[in-house]
């Protein structure tokens, strides 16, 4: 199922006085795709001490989350979690990492401790990336309601983060847990105590905190936020001889398409203030129509600057990829079909040509660099 951020603007607005652009959205969400190779768990039940809320699996329902399980791994003893950690460059980032089988059925609960820094993660971090919860916390509880809000006890531990990091804490812990169907967004408290506001720096999270607030919020050159909506377009950056795509929550113009606006924000590349985040596309790559959505499907079509094999009609796997996470973001946009003006056949780069529109799915992310 697919969980989408609805972006308004009263979050786009109250978000920017907190933090230097940081977001203080506190809509819901609507329904967005699961990461790829990553396990969807519909049931949250046993996730912390507190479980009176949370739905019980049905008999079925669980044959089939195991049988998903072994089919994904070859094996029943791990299961592919998305587990959002620093990068190198110090961003937010998704990672698909293999997590042990918990047999107690505590996988909201498992996931978050693969959060906390010196914990069981240590053994599969990806070289240069870092967990974002401080050594040392412990998780106590967590209680599922019936809104979709997911109440996350933690100990006090959890307060010996640096103050700059805070925005980067709750973004992991909200993707992270928002990866189950059945969570919505996240509510805090600290040794049974309801917190209204981060512990450190007084990010206000007291109707919670969910992926429409955004991730590695940026801002950038946009004067007219009254008009502006934010999106959230993708990046590519490397580790040794692999990429892997990075999230920017950003404004842009509302009054413009924002298909095209989208696009425009991705060719134009990353600011030089996001650290690390690559610009891909080359010079003059521009669209030659107006995006066009039909069942699912958009279509966009490009001049051959789009190209980065000209004489071979190929369009780069690093291109490609940025496009398609960025517009698949929303809620509409299920595939995505690359065209290039005066171009019968468009390749990828193992020469492979585009017949079928391109979906979220289809892109291959690393797990574990």
């Amino acid at each position: 199922m697919r969980k989408r951020s609805l972006w308004l603007l009263p979050a786009f607005m109250s978000s920017i006085v907190l933090l230097s652009g940081c977001f203080e959205g506190e809509q819901s969400l609507e329904e967005m795709d699961p990461p790829q190779n990553v396990q969807t768990v519909d049931d949250l039940d046993n996730t912390g001490e507190d479980t009176n809320n949370v739905e019980e699996a049905t008999t079925e329902e669980t044959k089939e989350t195991e049988n998903d399980k072994e089919s994904s791994e070859g094996t029943s003893e791990t299961v592919n979690r998305e587990l959002y950690l620093l990068d190198p460059n110090g961003m937010v980032v998704s990672q698909t990492l293999p997590l042990p089988m918990d047999e107690t059925k505590e996988v909201a609960k498992q996931t978050l401790e693969y959060l906390v820094k010196d914990g069981p993660v240590s053994n599969i971090l990806p070289n240069g990336f870092q967990a974002v919860l401080p050594a040392g916390t412990n998780i106590n509880g967590l209680n599922l309601q019936e809104d979709g809000s997911l109440v996350v006890d933690l100990s006090k531990e959890f307060k010996d983060y640096q103050p700059e990091n805070e925005q980067k804490v709750i973004q992991a812990m909200t993707f992270t847990l928002t990866q189950f169907d059945s969570v919505e967004r996240i509510k805090l408290r600290i040794d049974g105590v309801d917190q209204d506001v981060m512990p450190v720096n007084g990010t206000p999270i007291g109707n919670g905190f969910s992926r429409a607030d955004g991730i590695n919020l940026h801002v950038g050159d946009v004067n007219d936020l009254m008009n502006s909506q934010a999106v959230t377009v993708y990046y590519p950056a490397q580790q040794s001889e692999h990429y892997y795509y990075v999230p920017v929550t950003t404004p842009i113009d509302a009054s413009e398409d924002i298909y095209e606006s989208v696009i425009n924000k991705v060719v134009e590349g990353p600011s030089y203030e996001l650290s690390g985040l690559l610009d891909v596309f080359r010079n003059g790559v521009q669209l030659t129509e107006e995006p066009k959505i039909e069942d699912g499907i958009l279509s966009i079509t490009f001049n051959e600057s789009i190209f980065n094999d000209v004489e071979n009609k190929t369009i780069s796997d690093t291109v490609l990829n940025s496009i398609v996470l960025s517009l698949t973001e929303h809620e509409d946009v299920k595939s995505v079909q690359v065209q290039v003006e005066g171009t019968e056949q468009v390749f990828n780069e193992n020469g492979e040509v585009f017949s079928e529109p391109v979906t979220r799915e289809d892109i291959s992310q690393p797990s574990g660099i």
